[in-house]
């Protein structure tokens, strides 16, 4: 079995879904899957080269337009595969466009990450042909079952739409060094709210902050991202002093500590751009209640209310307050809501995420 995995960009490009189709294509790998990347580079030349275990091709990009790779070579090596499948990742559409185009794959899955939110206008232009892809598409993975039923997409095709939620490991999130964790708490003192993520406008955290000013809580916000100079001005113009500390990037090995020493994990996002939050698994793997917001996406089906956590409104600070205060008042509700997501998160493992692509493929291919 032939596999071509498709994507915009790969590894050491970091983001979701970069880091989705990374650990997919080297599980993909390990079950005997002949596995091949196809993204576009981040220079204008083309490079072909093994990363960890995984072949790559990399097609020389000369220029993006609104993150979009503009790539002539991408098109030549579509053309020239032919996998018995070509496993796209959306949104991209210069390979969703090269798929329908110039594919030459037995069979076509896609894998639906996120609407396009944002780019409203690219989006109208873009539409006619996204509906043409998701009608050649033999099947297409969804993330979650609510996104099947919200997306204006994704409903019209929900008869071939499956269900394979996004995994991590969960093996470096089972047990953490104490000594790490006490050093944590010790130098922020507690109780201790966690935000994890990229800082980009649909993480919400303006609504967190604003709700900050009336919890007696300290934030630990571990992430960088371009809105990270704004977020910063704001806390300060909010007077929140010291109550929000920015850490920056924390690296994979450090951050289950950080999990493991916060007394609740928050998810504020705003916006429909936040599919899944794959973030909650992680603190739920670590055995922490997670309050996220209800955006009918992922969010509220991988964190589920009143078992896992809380899901209160999106952008409602007051909300936030109030499901923060419950949580922090109610330590025997923070530890069964906590225990409850270390058992869920077991679903959310990339061993069963593999495992569900790997029957899928093989049911396309015995069709």
């Amino acid at each position: 079995m032939k596999v071509l995995q498709v994507y915009k960009d790969y590894h050491p490009v970091l983001g979701g879904i970069e880091n989705h189709v990374k650990m997919l294509a080297k599980g993909l790998i390990q079950q005997g899957v002949d596995v091949q990347v196809l993204a576009t580079n981040t220079r204008p030349r083309t490079a072909i080269e093994e990363i960890e275990g995984v072949p790559v091709i990399k097609a020389g990009c000369p220029l993006r337009i609104s993150g979009a790779p503009i790539s002539p070579g991408f098109y030549v090596w579509m053309r020239r595969l032919k996998p018995d499948i070509a496993h796209l990742h959306f949104p991209n559409p210069p390979g969703e466009l090269g798929q329908l185009f110039l594919g030459q794959s037995h069979k076509f899955v896609l894998t639906y990450h996120s609407d396009v939110v944002r780019q409203k206008y690219l989006l109208r232009l873009y539409t006619p042909f996204l509906w043409k892809v998701l009608a050649k598409a033999d099947r297409i993975i969804a993330t979650s079952p609510n996104y099947i039923r919200s997306s204006p997409y994704l409903s019209r095709f929900a008869d071939k739409c499956t269900v394979i939620p996004l995994g991590i490991d969960l093996k470096p999130f089972d047990t953490v060094d104490d000594d790490r964790v006490q050093t944590i708490r010790q130098r922020y003192g507690s109780p201790l709210l966690l935000f994890v993520g990229k800082l980009r406008y649909y993480k919400g955290l303006e609504y967190l902050f604003e709700a900050l000013r009336h919890i007696q809580a300290r934030l630990l916000v571990a992430g960088t991202g371009p809105m990270e100079d704004e977020w910063r001005a704001l806390a300060q113009e909010l007077g929140l002093g010291d109550k929000a500390a920015f850490l920056g990037q924390v690296s994979d090995s450090d951050l289950p500590a950080y999990y493991h020493a916060c007394d609740l994990f928050v998810l504020p996002a705003s916006h429909r751009s936040e599919a899944f939050g794959v973030v909650q698994v992680e603190a739920m793997a670590c055995g922490r209640p997670v309050i996220c917001t209800e955006l009918g996406t992922g969010t509220s089906w991988v964190n589920i209310h009143d078992e896992t956590g809380l899901v209160v409104p999106p952008r409602d600070p007051g909300a936030l307050v109030e499901a923060i205060n419950q949580l922090l008042a109610d330590e025997s509700l923070r530890r069964r809501l906590g225990e409850r997501g270390r058992e869920r998160a077991q679903w959310f493992s990339k061993e069963v995420m593999v495992e569900r692509t790997v029957e899928l493929y093989e049911e396309l291919l015995a069709d």
